[in-house]
């Protein structure tokens, strides 16, 4: 993903991210609750509003913020911006939906996606790691 790209998708994913949350906090709190889904709702809010501000370090960085970028770095940064874009809608996603769905059996389905976006997310972090190991070995 570009800077364009990236900052887009920080821009939508903000946006749905502070929607959500209120949207979790006072039109849907009563059924959250009630079902006990109102931590999870929680939990998927805040991993998304994180790795949005992730993203959008990323679009600053890819559009010049961050000083003159090698390919390499900006593969990586772009690779980190994918995952997080992929990881937000599949972790975060998938808890929103399965708030909503519960224990019928679209859950069976939905819920291995949760995990998985949690390691897209992870690999996102882990790709910004081998930007700083590639700038430790160029010292």
């Amino acid at each position: 993903m570009n800077a364009k790209w990236s900052l887009l998708v920080a821009g939508l994913s903000g946006a749905a991210g502070v929607s959500l949350g209120a949207f979790g906090a006072h039109a849907l709190k009563e059924r959250l609750v009630a079902k006990g889904n109102d931590a999870k709702w929680a939990t998927a809010v805040q991993y998304q509003m994180v790795h949005t501000l992730a993203l959008l370090g990323i679009s600053i960085m890819l559009s010049g913020g961050a000083g003159k970028l090698t390919p390499f770095m900006k593969k990586r940064l772009s690779l980190a911006s994918a995952l997080f874009t992929a990881g937000i809608v599949c972790f975060s996603g998938s808890i929103y939906l399965l708030c909503f769905v519960g224990g019928t059996p679209p859950a069976k389905i939905v819920g291995p996606i949760t995990p998985l976006g949690g390691v897209m997310l992870i690999g996102g972090w882990l790709s910004l790691v081998t930007l700083a190991l590639d700038d430790v070995r160029g010292l």
